[in-house]
């Protein structure tokens, strides 16, 4: 039976990280249909801006309440996996409390080992107390962000779904100590004499009428059903917002370094004003009928870009800053790259499917994203100064809009004639340059 229960394990196991690689792989698949762009240069503000805004959550504490609260749940997620390192352990060797059994004899360990478990049971609490808070926060309080149209359908129900699942994990983890030190107390074969735990010692006083068979039921099932959901968890992920959680490293890392604010220009075209402005100069020879503006599908976008649409955690800070969304109007950044993830997914489907791009009718630019959406936006980058994991869409912003205007010519009136002013005048104003200083004489 023991043997059946290790098989059993590995098998599920295997089944989760194969499917978990797959799932990885898609994802980076997708992200590399992206345009290429070189983000290599200064190695170590990368790894500083990772540690800070990745790591340390910088942005998160411009707002500290939120921020710790936000911690605690991440601290949870990162540190508790010391524990579930010895459950995976377990599972394969077939063992109760591998670490403590390996290291009893060790003077000393026995009382790390009681502090460690019983700092994993208080970050436990505090996740299941802020996960409570956040699902009052988004489900009760009606923050303007989280009842945005953006999350309609799926998006809210994502967020709602992963609160809970953290809330039943800890629990879990909770009862199982708990039935663990009532066994213990029983001197029931295989359960190794732990130090107390705080909080599994109170759940402990409501299950001391169980029976030793009724105990050994809830604590393995607890052991299964806790693993099985951080399994069911991890694969969930590639389908959740909550990617972040692993993206956010590659992507704070990978955050483009010139000055926000700073717009890249496109050498041909920069090269055509000067022409322009200069007609003496000689005009080099270049193939321009190959040449193309801007961005209409995810495929004209930078891979990093994409990944920013595979990183975003529908958070919603970007749009709360937005001054256009704030002024009624549609754009919001936030359901820019919701947008962009959801159109490189149903890319990534159609080349699946059929082994390359077949054109779908259908691209980024109208429909998904729509022309006033686009002309909404002032090129602020309060967007991009809130984001807490690096995400800019102001880039792909500017990529669609610049092909909206100089693919299509697809531009308001007002626009139309400052572009006309400047191809006639070499400035914004309806005047020849002979005339530009009369106003001086008058």
């Amino acid at each position: 039976m023991e043997y059946l229960s290790q098989i059993a394990f590995l098998l599920l196991s295997a089944a989760s990280v194969y499917l978990f690689s797959r799932n990885i792989g898609r994802i980076r698949k997708n992200i590399l249909m992206g345009k290429p762009e070189d983000l290599s240069e200064d190695p170590g503000k990368r790894w500083k801006n990772l540690m800070l805004f990745a790591l340390g959550q910088q942005k998160m504490f411009r707002k500290p309440g939120v921020a710790i609260m936000h911690f605690i749940i991440y601290a949870g997620f990162i540190i508790i996996n010391i524990e579930v390192l010895e459950i995976v352990l377990d599972g394969i060797f077939g063992t109760h409390r591998l670490f403590l059994k390996s290291f009893e004899t060790t003077e000393g360990f026995k009382a790390f080992y009681g502090f460690l478990i019983n700092t994993f049971e208080w970050l436990a609490v505090g996740v299941i107390a802020v996960c409570i808070a956040f699902l009052a926060r988004r489900n009760m309080m009606k923050l303007n962000r989280f009842i945005h149209n953006d999350l309609d359908g799926w998006p809210r129900s994502d967020a709602n779904y992963i609160l809970i699942t953290e809330i039943v994990l800890m629990s879990l983890f909770l009862i199982m100590n708990a039935s663990d030190q009532v066994l213990q107390s029983r001197s029931h074969a295989g359960y190794t004499d732990t130090p107390a735990f705080f909080f599994s010692d109170m759940i402990a006083g409501l299950l001391k009428g169980a029976s030793e068979s009724q105990l050994v039921l809830l604590e393995r099932s607890c052991w299964w059903l806790h693993i099985a959901g951080i399994f069911a968890f991890l694969n969930y992920l590639p389908y959740s917002k909550h990617l972040h959680i692993l993206l956010a490293f590659p992507n704070t890392y990978y955050m483009r370094l010139n000055p926000q604010g700073q717009m890249e220009n496109m050498e041909n075209i920069q090269r055509e004003v000067k022409l322009m402005m200069d007609p003496s100069a000689q005009a080099p020879e270049t193939d321009s009928a190959q040449m193309k503006f801007g961005a209409r599908d995810v495929f004209d976008l930078s891979w990093k870009s994409l990944l920013d649409a595979y990183s975003c955690t529908e958070c919603g800070r970007c749009t709360s800053a937005c001054p256009a969304n704030m002024t009624g109007k549609q754009l919001s950044p936030r359901g820019i790259m919701m947008k962009t993830r959801d159109r490189l997914e149903e890319a990534g489907t159609i080349i699946r499917k059929n082994g390359e791009w077949k054109e779908d009718g259908k691209s980024l630019l109208h429909d998904y994203i729509s022309t006033e959406e686009l002309r909404a936006c002032t090129s602020c980058n309060a967007c991009v100064t809130e984001c807490p994991v690096g995400i800019n869409p102001l880039h792909i912003i500017l990529e669609l809009r610049r092909n909206l205007v100089m693919e299509e010519s697809n531009a308001p009136q007002e626009w139309n004639g400052m572009f006309s002013n400047i191809e006639n005048n070499f400035a914004p104003w309806k005047f020849s340059p002979q005339e530009r200083a009369d106003w001086t004489k008058s």
